[in-house]
């Protein structure tokens, strides 16, 4: 197949690559020598779409583009950034897909457990509909209605929704792991929100199982079957760790380090992946003790 992805020297997307081969990969990326020295020389590298007419050369979409949500403060300029970093990309992409005769067959598109918003303690799937309005849902609303638009007959879109991804190569985990190893870990805030997650591997090989399923389209939530609160889960890191877990960080200073974008750690949504399983995907990872055992943090 030719594949042609966006965001692909992200987590996800470097990771998924080395997966996706012998396929032919195409990556649209805005540093292409920063790529090569992170994907290396067997992907094709292309800096913008601007030559392109449509996307009928290509097989498979995977639209993983996006500034990163969670590592600057939330200002007016940034929360832009992040938002347009993904809508244009995804508009700019859906435009190409149905100016051609022959789409491609697949968009993947993603999203994130964000789109649900802030809830408490209620079970979440695809079919849940009462998404608390916040920035994190009027993100990912937008993001997905514009990618949704490339939808026909010849062409099955795929919505990501993910949770936090756990791996040792990067990401949300790796940033948490220092102050447990130093004995400093415990829960954030409450500790009662909900934290959905999913193995890195899983991630990758939920992708791989939309792109080989025909029957998949619509709306995936890709986190693991068991979402934990945020003080089971740093209770099971410290434990994977061998570090006591009792020092609370409180909402306030959490505030003074993030600003609003804080909200995503100290709210939290109970989701689950049950379209994905209805569709025969079986986890690899469903239990967090095993994701982060398995790890060698």
């Amino acid at each position: 197949m030719r594949i042609l992805i966006t965001g692909g020297t992200g987590l996800i997307g470097s990771n998924l690559i080395p997966k996706l081969k012998p396929n032919e990969i195409t990556v649209v990326t805005r540093n292409v020598s920063q790529a090569e020295l992170v994907l290396g020389h067997k992907v094709t590298l292309i800096s913008s779409l601007d030559d392109f007419e449509n996307l009928d050369d290509f097989h498979v979409v995977i639209n993983l583009a996006g500034e990163p949500i969670a590592d600057k403060r939330w200002s007016p300029e940034q929360k832009k950034r992040i938002e347009h970093s993904r809508w244009d990309m995804t508009e700019k992409l859906v435009s190409l897909i149905k100016a051609g005769s022959a789409p491609p067959s697949l968009f993947i598109s993603g999203s994130a457990i964000g789109y649900y918003g802030r809830q408490n303690e209620q079970i979440i799937d695809e079919e849940f509909d009462a998404p608390h309005d916040e920035f994190s849902h009027q993100l990912c609303a937008r993001w997905e209605f514009l990618a949704k638009q490339a939808e026909s007959t010849q062409t099955r879109v795929c919505i990501v929704r993910t949770g936090l991804v756990i791996t040792r190569r990067g990401g949300a985990l790796m940033k948490m792991v220092p102050p447990f190893k130093f004995g400093l870990g415990g829960p954030m805030g409450s500790g009662q929100q909900y934290m959905s997650w999913i193995h890195l591997e899983d991630m990758l090989d939920g992708l791989i199982h939309l792109i080989e399923n025909t029957q998949c389209q619509g709306v995936f939530n890709f986190t693991a079957p068991t979402p934990v609160t945020n003080a089971q889960f740093s209770k099971t890191l410290a434990t994977v760790l061998h570090r006591p877990c009792f020092l609370p960080m409180p909402a306030f200073a959490l505030r003074v380090i993030m600003g609003d974008a804080a909200d995503l750690l100290l709210y939290g949504q109970r989701v689950v992946p049950k379209r994905l399983q209805e569709s025969g995907y079986q986890f690899h990872y469903p239990e967090l003790a095993h994701a982060l055992g398995c790890l060698r943090l």
